[in-house]
C-alpha cells in the first residue's frame, strides 16, 4: 500500500473514530436529523472513504443539526432490492448501486455499462456529471420510485476481464470460460457476445466461487479485486477496460422532502466532497493496486491497439442489443454526451 493511500485512510479513520466517540460534530442524541448511509463494501473501500468525507462536511456545516451514521459490509441491508426498498420507505437515507445493479429497478441506467464507450477517467466523469445524470434523476422522480439520484462516483476504476488459469489477450481466449457477472442483463449479454459463459454470482460468494471453480474469471476493477483478496485466485488480468465502474448514489425521496432547504443544500455540497474523495482515492491508488496484484504472482496484460480494437469489434452488437431492449433515447443521449465531452477535452 503506498504512502498516499495510507495517509488518506489514516486521516479518515481518525475522523471516523473521533466521530464515534463524540469528539467531532454532533452526536445522534443532539441532532435534529439522522442520515443513515449504507454500502456493501468494507471500510477500506473508496465508497466508504467518500462517505467519511461526506459525514465530516455535513456534520460540521450543519453545526450539529445533522448526524451521519455509516454502515459498511452490508450491515444495514443485504442486496440491492432490500436496500432500495429501505430508501423508498424512508428507513435508510443513502445507498449506492452500480449501473448494472440500477438496472434491477431502472433498466435504462444500464446504458452506462455499455462496453468500450469511454476513453479515460476524465471523459467518463464528464459524461456522468452531465445531461445524462440530470435526465436519470428527473425520470426516476417522474416514475415515482421514491428515490433521488444525488450523483456518481468511481467505485473501483475500470472493469477488466480477470481469470484464474488462462491468460486473455484476445476475445477468442474468452470462449467457453465461465465468467462471473452480476445479475444485470447487460453484463451477461456482453460476456455472451464475447463467447464466454455468463455466471451470475453474488459479490459475497465470489471468492469461494473462484476457489472452487464455479467460475473461472470475473470482470471487476482492480481496487475491488485487491480489496476482496481475489488476487489469491485470479492470476491474469487483461486491461481491456470495457466499462467505467460508476456508483450511482441514491437518497430517500420521502426523507429528502422532509428536510429544510438549507439542510438539502448542505447534503448536496457534502456529496461534492464525497465524490472528490472517492474519485481521488481510486485515481491515485489504481496503479499501485496493479503492482500489488503482480507481487501476488498475477500477470497484467496490456493489449495492443489492434487487440483492444478486436474486443470492441467482438462486442459491437451491444448497442443494437440495448436499442432493441430499451429504445434509442438513452443511447443517443449517451453518444451525444461522449462526443461533447471529447470535444471539450480537446
Amino acid at each position: 500500500m503506498n504512502t498516499k493511500r495510507i495517509a488518506l485512510l489514516t486521516v479518515y479513520a481518525v475522523i471516523a473514530v473521533a466521530s464515534m466517540v463524540g469528539i467531532i460534530n454532533a452526536n445522534s442524541d443532539r441532532a435534529e436529523f439522522i442520515i443513515k448511509a449504507s454500502i456493501q463494501a468494507s471500510t477500506q473501500d473508496e465508497d466508504y472513504v467518500g462517505l467519511l468525507a461526506f459525514k465530516e462536511y455535513v456534520e460540521q456545516a450543519s453545526e450539529g443539526r445533522v448526524h451521519v451514521q455509516l454502515y459498511s459490509s452490508g450491515q444495514f441491508c443485504g442486496g440491492v432490492p432490500e436496500c432500495i426498498g429501505n430508501l423508498q420507505k424512508g428507513v435508510l437515507e443513502m445507498f449506492p448501486t452500480t449501473a448494472g445493479g440500477t438496472g434491477n429497478f431502472f433498466a435504462p441506467a444500464q446504458v452506462l455499462d455499455l462496453p468500450y464507450v469511454f476513453d479515460n477517467d476524465k471523459q467518463a466523469q464528464c459524461v456522468l456529471d452531465g445531461p445524462i445524470l440530470s435526465k436519470m434523476r428527473s425520470t426516476v422522480l417522474e416514475r415515482n420510485l421514491q428515490i433521488r439520484l444525488m450523483g456518481v462516483t468511481n467505485t473501483g476504476g475500470w472493469r477488466n476481464f480477470a481469470t484464474t488459469s488462462k491468460a486473455i489477450h484476445h476475445p477468442q481466449d474468452l470462449v467457453g470460460q465461465k465468467i462471473r457477472t452480476t445479475p444485470a442483463k447487460i453484463q451477461q449479454e456482453l460476456v455472451r457476445q464475447l463467447g464466454a459463459n455468463p455466471t451470475p454470482v453474488s459479490w459475497a460468494e465470489l471468492y469461494t466461487a473462484l476457489a472452487t471453480g464455479v467460475v473461472e474469471g470475473s470482470k471487476n476493477g482492480i481496487q475491488d479485486i485487491i480489496g476482496a483478496k481475489l488476487e489469491e485466485h485470479l492470476k491474469y488480468i487483461v486491461l481491456d477496460g470495457h466499462s467505467y465502474m460508476a456508483a450511482l448514489w441514491w437518497f430517500s425521496e420521502p426523507v429528502w422532502q422532509s428536510l429544510p432547504k438549507d439542510i438539502q443544500g448542505i447534503i448536496e455540497q457534502g456529496f461534492v466532497r464525497q465524490q472528490k474523495a472517492a474519485n481521488d482515492l481510486v485515481f491515485n491508488q489504481e496503479a499501485n493496486s496493479y503492482t500489488l496484484f503482480e507481487k501476488a504472482g498475477g500477470k497484467v496484460y496490456r493489449p495492443t491497439p489492434s487487440e483492444k480494437q478486436a474486443f470492441k469489434d467482438a462486442s459491437k452488437n451491444m448497442r443494437q442489443w440495448f436499442k432493441d431492449n430499451y429504445g434509442d433515447d438513452w443511447l443517443t443521449l449517451l453518444e451525444t454526451s461522449v462526443a461533447q465531452c471529447a470535444t471539450d477535452a480537446s
